[in-house]
């Protein structure tokens, strides 16, 4: 793995020593990854395969759910359940214990959603999706239905009980990847088409304030905004242009993870949380960072 140094601050976060391993090979279109302390396993998806999968240290690779709904963003519960971004199911849902659907969000004020794209879980139980159109219009993985029945392509949040389903970003083109702030005072929001990042204040009551962009993503090489990660110091890590991207907490750019193969998403793992598994098109990666991400539920 080539590292693009920018700026000072990078050597605190990786050393250009760290190990650069490929622990899965011969998917279609990763992404979705999530870390699972509770079983120490990696769980990611296929979206052009259309397959869940779960991969462990000295196991390997199995399958968790086939068909999967074209599954796109994931991340778990606080009882180590799978939430899931339904892509082409255009809806969001939850993978019980016995292996069950729970439908937690499919319609906004009568109408059936886009296509859920990434998810996040705040410490309190509420569920934040963004909501593109992809879905319904890109080949190999869309939905049954087509027609966009919202006028926007925005942001959701779930209530902590799953009740009720609320705006909180109406403006944008292309919402994709989000992450919280280390104390969930901002929430992040990248948007593929504009290639930026934007920060939002968070409200008392779970809504968010005006968005302002803190960073424009710049390169020639293959990439866009995607996967979207946040470290325990505030660090900000965003796919793009030549692979990850990382970013201080004000939005300055310390310099990029190179990835020889088009990088989707990534999530922090392992015990101790140094670890980043990188989802790509066709493989899953592992490297070692110095400064611990923020653990998933």
């Amino acid at each position: 793995m080539e590292i693009d140094r920018i700026a000072p601050g990078l050597d605190r976060i990786i050393d250009s020593s760290a190990p650069f391993d490929r622990v899965v090979h011969g998917i279609h279109f990763g992404e979705g990854p999530v870390w699972d302390k509770r079983t120490r396993q990696l769980y990611f998806v296929d979206i052009l395969g259309n397959t869940i999968y779960k991969w462990k240290p000295g196991v390997g690779r199995e399958v968790v759910m086939h068909p999967s709904g074209y599954a796109d963003g994931m991340t778990l519960d606080r009882e180590g359940r799978l939430i899931v971004a339904g892509w082409s199911s255009r809806n969001v849902w939850r993978l019980e214990k016995d292996g069950s659907q729970t439908l937690l969000a499919t319609h906004f004020e009568g109408k059936k959603i886009n296509a859920p794209n990434d998810i996040v879980m705040k410490s309190d139980g509420a569920i934040y999706f963004t909501d593109p159109a992809g879905g319904m219009m890109i080949p190999g993985m869309v939905a049954e239905d087509c027609q966009q029945y919202l006028d926007f392509n925005g942001v959701f949040r779930i209530s902590p009980d799953g009740k009720k389903l609320t705006m909180v970003v109406k403006e944008g083109e292309t919402p994709n990847g989000l992450a919280f702030s280390p104390d969930e005072s901002i929430l992040y929001v990248n948007d593929t088409r504009h290639a930026h990042i934007r920060a939002f204040d968070v409200k008392p009551d779970g809504g968010l304030g005006p968005g302002r962009v803190i960073y424009k993503l710049v390169g020639k090489e293959e990439g866009v905004a995607d996967g979207m990660k946040v470290d325990t110091e505030g660090n900000i890590y965003c796919t793009g242009p030549g692979g990850i991207h990382i970013l201080d907490s004000k939005g300055t750019l310390l310099g990029r993870l190179m990835i020889s193969e088009h990088c989707t998403n990534f999530c922090w793992g392992d015990d101790d949380w140094h670890s980043i598994y990188i989802t790509s098109h066709e493989s899953v990666f592992r490297t070692r960072i110095k400064i611990p991400g923020i653990a998933t539920w």
